[in-house]
């Protein structure tokens, strides 16, 4: 086995097993070591070589997702990637795994149009090297190879300026995150009072699970959370959730901030993107917003939390030792846009005395 991240891939389709296996396989960083049909199959291939990464089916007949997963987090820890239908069942099993221990959420890969193949490539490898990354930290992963073009927050929303600012009293506060967020995210929001100011968040996740993440939130929660709907108003007591495959935008009609969902490609290899949610914030709050930007790979949200910080926005990261995986918030830190850098523990009281 050479240096490169070694994926287990478990899932009882063999069209599923081949189509993970191409898709990973393309990926230089990556080498698949073995493809199971089902969770004993899979222990065996674990005997002769420990992967660093396990892909694993939510449903399988011998034994479930769910069961393997717990076994695999009890006897030896390993990052598993949950790979799941987009189904409402699927959703639902899947935010159990992540609260077992997954990782994160994948979508079983599908045919489509080239565009398509290539994005459900993109975050498929993507994610299962954020993965790696949050295994202790024993070793540095390589930067994502870049698809070309890589865009920006450009191709969906222009540059905030400051002649284009109404001033408004109200607070909001804009979230980002991606790998270790769900947690990350039900740490911070459960510690708000129910009158907390309105709010606006993306996490990476499938289209769909974050129906399902919000509903999860929303039973734990004080404050109200919801998937995003186009038009939702952003008020005191609220946390809007964007939806997977969508980009959310935060938007202001007089003195009324709004969601405003929009489709178009990936910005900064996501969809929704932090760097699109955040640049709408610099430009429709401008000093009025607070950004916060939590655990994740690569650098979405950097740029974007930047023009928060240049437009006179407050900005908070979360530190690398609270982070699963300290790329997201390490990369706004060294633009330059980072106003403190704070415990996943201490975020929620910060942003509530800077709304106060």
């Amino acid at each position: 086995m050479s240096n490169k991240i070694k994926v287990l891939i478990v899932d009882d389709s063999a069209l599923v097993r081949q189509a993970l296996t191409e898709i990973l396989s393309s990926d230089p960083q990556i080498e698949v070591m073995a493809a199971a049909s089902d969770p004993f199959v899979a222990a065996e291939r674990m005997k002769s070589c420990v992967p660093d990464v396990i892909t694993l089916d939510v449903e399988m007949p011998r034994m479930d997702g769910l069961t393997f997963l717990q076994k695999i987090m009890t006897q030896h820890p390993i990052p598993v990637v949950m790979c799941s239908t987009l189904t409402g069942s699927g959703s639902e099993t899947a935010m159990k795994a992540l609260e077992y221990g997954a990782v994160d959420i994948i979508v079983k890969p599908k045919m489509g149009t080239k565009q398509f193949i290539e994005e459900s490539r993109v975050n498929i490898c993507d994610t299962v090297k954020a993965a790696a990354m949050t295994k202790a930290k024993i070793r540095p992963v390589a930067r994502p190879r870049e698809v070309a073009p890589k865009l920006t927050a450009d191709v969906i929303i222009e540059k905030p300026s400051s002649r284009s600012m109404i001033q408004t009293t109200d607070k909001v506060v804009v979230v980002g995150a991606s790998t270790g967020g769900t947690e990350a995210l039900k740490v911070f929001l459960e510690m708000l009072p129910e009158d907390s100011p309105g709010m606006v968040v993306v996490q990476h996740m499938p289209e769909h699970f974050t129906a399902a993440f919000a509903r999860r939130l929303d039973t734990t929660c004080r404050v109200t959370v919801k998937e995003a709907e186009n038009n939702d108003s952003v008020v005191r007591g609220r946390v809007l959730i964007a939806p997977g495959n969508h980009h959310t935008l935060l938007k202001r009609s007089g003195a009324r901030y709004y969601a405003e969902i929009k489709d178009g490609p990936l910005v900064s290899r996501h969809r929704p993107s932090v760097d699109v949610l955040f640049r709408s914030a610099a430009r429709y709050a401008g000093k009025n917003a607070v950004g916060v930007i939590m655990t994740g790979m690569g650098d979405d949200g950097a740029r974007g939390m930047k023009e928060m910080y240049d437009a006179g926005a407050f900005t908070v990261s979360q530190d690398e030792a609270t982070c699963v995986v300290y790329g997201m918030p390490h990369e706004a830190v060294k633009l330059g846009g980072v106003h403190k850098t704070l415990p996943l523990q201490h975020i929620a009281a910060e942003v509530l005395r800077l709304c106060s």
